[in-house]
Formats: C-alpha cells, structure tokens, sequence
C-alpha cells in the first residue's frame, strides 16, 4: 500500500468515527511512524547511573549524596530509587532479581535477599581459603612488627618477592594501605583491625616479644634499633 493509499484510507476511517476499526488496524499503522520506541526517557539515565553507584558502594548511599554524584534533584533521584526498587522486585513486569535495594541506616545499598543467603554463604566460605600459607604468615609477621613498611622492605626482609602474598593479605583484609611515601612513591602497609580481631587481641602492643625466637635478639629487625622486639 503506498502512502496515499494509506493516508487515504485513515482519511476514510476517521470520517466513519472509526467504526470497525480493529486493534492493529490502520489507525495503529498511521501512528506508528510518529513514536519513538527507542527514545530512552531521560530519567533513565539517571537510573543507570544510580544502578552503577549502587553497584559499587561499600556504604549507604543517601538521597543527597546520590543526587550530588549524578547531578539531579533529590525529588528525582527518590523517584529513580523507587524505580530501582520496584524493577529488581519484579513489580513492574521484571524478573525478581537475586539481590535488593533496600534503605538501611538512612542510605541505600544492594543486599542479598533474604532466602539466598545460605547459597551466597556457601559460596564465600568455598572459595576462601581455609588457612594462610606459610609464605602469608611470614610476610603478615613482618608487617605487624615493622608496620609502616613497603614491599620493597618486606622483600629485603624475606629474600623473595612479596608482591603476590601482599596482595593476598590486602585482599583478606590483614592489611592495608596506610600512606604513600612523597618521596620514593611507594605505598606503606599496616595491619588492620581485623587483624586484631582474629588474633583476640585489642592492639599491637601485646603482640608477642619477638626478641627471645631471634638468635641474637635483632637479626633481620636492624631497621627498628633500639626496639629489642621489633615492634615500633
């Protein structure tokens, strides 16, 4: 049909007050060339966007603080939320997702949901290892009686290279990044509080002496002179 006929025929159709006109009918073909089905509306943009920070918060976000990073209105960012929420709910015709969006200690942030955690928990314990090896166990040693100190230190210390087990223990949580030095660049490690936490203790200082396991009491702790147990 060319589209004379077309315009025509809705011409005819609109005439007759659209009597048996159908679903699907010319009316439809008409109007169709005037919508735009994949015009994004402009608030979802703002949904990625807050979907993306959602993804990688380690906190609550609040309203404020979302409409700060995306750039819109706390009224809109509310209503992009709401969407959020109602999407991963499967209220609005979605799949319900795995995981949640839920507003906790005035922020929010995704959550497993509820009935999953027992899979979820399965899952972490699996792939964390049971226990450090000995190599982690050396170089956290060296960490936690000479903290602050760099790879390059925990190297000449060990005689190995260390830039895989630190990753480890920065990726277990034992240690992290305490500060950049201004001169050479390099990044100073410290234990953390989870350190502690697991060693049942409440700080450094009641770490064991490590002097009396030493032979002559300060081999390999020269840098710490004046400390007889290393620690600083």
């Amino acid at each position: 049909m060319t589209d004379d006929a077309v315009h025509r025929t809705a011409a005819h159709v609109a005439h007759d007050g659209g009597a048996g006109a159908e679903p699907g009918g010319v009316d439809e073909l008409v109007a169709a060339p005037h919508t735009a089905p994949h015009a994004a509306p402009l608030d979802v943009a703002v949904d990625r966007q807050i979907e993306a920070i959602l993804m990688i918060a380690d906190e609550p976000q609040s309203l404020v603080s979302l409409a700060a990073a995306v750039g819109a209105p706390v009224p809109v960012v509310r209503q992009a939320v709401e969407r959020l929420v109602a999407d991963f709910d499967g209220l609005v015709g979605t799949v319900r997702r795995g995981f949640e969006l839920r507003e906790v200690g005035g922020g929010w942030r995704f959550y497993v949901r509820a009935d999953l955690d027992a899979v979820v928990e399965q899952f972490v314990e699996a792939e964390r290892p049971a226990r450090l090896s000995q190599a982690a166990l050396e170089t956290l040693a060296v960490v936690a009686y000479k903290q602050p100190i760099t790879r390059s230190q925990i190297a000449s210390i060990r005689a190995v290279n260390v830039d895989g087990v630190v990753r480890t223990l920065v990726a277990r949580g034992l240690i992290e990044e305490s500060f950049t030095d201004a001169e050479t660049g390099a990044i100073n490690y410290v234990t953390s509080d989870l350190l502690l936490q697991q060693l049942g203790i409440n700080s450094l200082d009641e770490l064991p002496l490590i002097s009396p396991l030493l032979e002559d009491g300060a081999g390999g702790f020269e840098q710490n002179e004046g400390i007889p147990d290393g620690r600083t």
